[in-house]
């Protein structure tokens, strides 16, 4: 497991990512990344404007391949987070929630219940899962993940 600091800048402040790559999890890399700066920006880590470090420069502190990062990137960037430009690397856009789609929560909802009995299958504690659970909904209610 690879624990990386990125280091992404705006002309106001200077704001620290942890992201945790696994390379034995089956969870493909580009996937953990785009996940990992998904999380940071809905939780509000980075705003409008904020730049994240450039492809080349991310997956040299990373160990992984340009093209993996850019994946990555790309998937954010078709969500509407990140805007896109050659060697000035991806800033972050002000996005626009997505509407409410009735397929929507379905799609959230059960792989969430199967993480749970994946935790539970591999001996977490209940009570863990549940305390996790809880300071997760309290983070959302006030508006962070």
């Amino acid at each position: 497991m690879h624990f990386v600091c990125i280091l992404c800048t705006n002309y106001v402040y200077t704001e620290t990512l942890m992201l945790r790559i696994d390379l034995a999890s089956n969870v493909s890399v580009y996937e953990q990344i785009a996940n990992g700066l998904r999380a940071e920006l809905v939780a509000g880590s980075f705003g409008p404007g904020d730049r994240f470090p450039t492809v080349r420069a991310l997956a040299i502190d990373l160990g992984v391949h340009h093209n993996t990062v850019a994946r990555a990137y790309r998937q954010l960037a078709d969500e509407g987070w990140l805007e896109l430009k050659r060697h000035r690397g991806a800033t972050v856009r002000m996005r626009h929630h997505a509407p409410n789609r009735p397929e929507s929560p379905e799609r959230f909802t059960r792989p969430l219940r199967e993480l749970l009995a994946k935790a539970l299958a591999e001996g977490l504690p209940r009570k863990l899962l549940i305390r996790e659970l809880i300071d997760s909904a309290r983070r959302l209610k006030e508006g962070g993940l």
